[in-house]
């Protein structure tokens, strides 16, 4: 799994779903391919490891000129890194292709199936498997929507499809379930992806499915639709950042560029929330204070660097409220029977929003009637949807895989929240108030005078880069800074 591009519009669309997947590069892949629909098939081209593997097939061998077509780059799950299994993949009369994003958990029951059928499979994988039984049901159905309702009613897992067919060659179709899927709204174009980071270059209008849903689009728009076919709506929004924001802009590596850029990701996620008498306001905590008020309990839930930033948050929230505060890996949070009631506020960080095993959490906390607050990068993602209330942050786009300007902002939204609790519960000391709205205030200005000052930094780097082995410590809130750093090396 990894990169889903999906184009219907004017363009030409081999060349818009190429430039959409070397925007998703930065996520990482092994192979990637490309299919686009003609009126007699789809015809594809696809090449195990980079995506010049992938342009150099196409230019010795181009794909018709054509308005439709969808892409995909792949991290191997099941099957090999190599051409045959690398997506998009066909039914066997080349008339539907299939990309696809998550894991089919029953999908070797289901090939059995279509084996006994007499379906003759070409790869290893479980995407396969998602574009004979749709082909199956195609022939069934006659439509490609319906065809997509009924297959997603027979998968289990977590996945995301996008499916072309010559049947139908001005639609695609996608669905999702606990797998991202976006749809960009153009003028006169429509794109699907698994991030807006695919389509931002040409429109800004996005719309966010939500859980068990199917989308088709056409240039004209969209229709959504649950897995049993009774009409839905998706979520529009508008992406805040351009495309220039997912450009490496002169920098060597998206990393430095997202060091420079934590000055303006604090003061973005500072803008607004304090007022001049020191008051806190948080825009899109639509917890009731009184709600508030009764929390007895507060359960942080995150994974990786977000898990780090709940550790700091502890020590914050523990401190304006006077609340005791539980940090779980969220990957752990619903195998260890937490005790969990209307009380308990559960605090959910992730950059994306679609971290699998935060969302899994959010959804138990839910479950145990908790009320959870999300604090999140991505506007219009599921873990804030899901959630009772959501803090973002305004980091922009995080390309790099370190986080550095996410983590940042994390930690402003956290001390936010552990203030404003405190001055919904009365708990907030003036003094001390006003040194730390004052402190939040000067972080734009004091990393600007760090980054102005690198030539420190380089020297440690020079002495540090040949050791084989490096030891961080840190107490109190600088214990998980340390973890933190120590997870940045490695």
């Amino acid at each position: 799994m990894c990169g889903i591009v999906g184009y219907v519009g004017g363009q030409d669309a081999t060349q818009v779903v190429v430039e959409g997947l070397r925007r998703l590069e930065y996520r990482g892949y092994d192979s990637a391919g490309v299919a686009v629909v003609t009126p007699v098939g789809v015809q594809s081209r696809k090449r195990a490891g980079k995506l010049a593997n992938l342009e150099k097939a196409l230019a010795e061998a181009p794909l018709p000129d054509t308005t439709v077509g969808i892409g995909h780059t792949r991290w191997a799950t099941h099957g090999a890194p190599n051409d045959v299994n690398a997506h998009p993949h066909l039914s066997e009369d080349g008339s539907l292709a299939v990309i696809h994003n998550g894991i089919i958990e029953n999908f070797a029951e289901l090939r059995s199936l279509l084996q006994a059928d007499g379906v003759t499979f070409l790869s290893e994988t479980d995407t396969e498997v998602a574009a004979h039984l749709l082909a199956k049901m195609v022939g069934e159905t006659g439509s490609l929507t319906e065809a997509m309702q009924a297959t997603c009613r027979q998968l289990r897992g977590a996945f995301t499809l996008v499916a072309a067919s010559a049947e139908d060659p001005d639609t695609l179709v996608g669905a999702r379930r606990n797998s991202p899927l976006v749809v960009g709204l153009g003028d006169g174009e429509t794109f699907l992806a698994s991030d807006v980071s695919a389509f931002i270059a040409h429109t800004r209008r996005a719309m966010e499915l939500g859980q068990d849903q199917v989308i088709t689009i056409t240039r004209e728009g969209v229709e959504v639709t649950d897995f049993d076919g009774v009409p839905a709506d998706g979520v529009e929004y508008e992406v805040t950042w351009d495309a220039s924001a997912a450009e490496k802009a002169g920098y060597d590596l998206f990393m430095l560029k997202e060091i420079a850029e934590q000055p303006k990701a604090v003061a973005d996620t500072l803008l607004g929330r304090i007022t001049d008498d020191n008051r806190l306001v948080l825009d899109g905590l639509t917890i009731s204070d009184t709600e508030l008020r009764e929390i007895d309990k507060i359960v942080v839930a995150a994974c990786g660097t977000a898990y780090h930033a709940g550790l700091v948050a502890k020590y914050a929230i523990e401190h304006w409220t006077r609340i005791p505060v539980e940090v779980e890996l969220a990957s752990e949070f619903r195998y260890r029977d937490p005790i969990l009631d209307r009380q308990t506020l559960v605090v959910a960080i992730s950059q994306s929003g679609e971290t699998m095993d935060t969302l899994m959490a959010v959804r138990h906390a839910r479950e145990q009637g908790s009320r959870v607050l999300s604090i999140c990068n991505t506007q219009g993602s599921t873990i804030p949807r899901e959630s009772d209330a959501a803090l973002y942050t305004y980091a922009g786009p995080e390309i790099a895989v370190a986080s550095t300007k996410a983590f940042l902002t994390q930690l402003v939204a956290t001390q936010l929240l552990g203030m404003y609790l405190g001055q919904v519960r009365g708990n907030l000391f003036g003094d001390e108030i006003r040194a730390l709205v004052s402190d939040l205030a000067s972080m734009p200005n004091k990393i600007d005078l760090v980054l102005d000052t690198m030539d420190p930094v380089r020297e440690l780097a020079r002495g540090l880069k040949d050791a084989r082995s490096v030891l961080f410590l840190g107490r109190h809130v600088g214990y998980p800074v340390a973890l933190e750093g120590a997870l940045k090396l490695k």
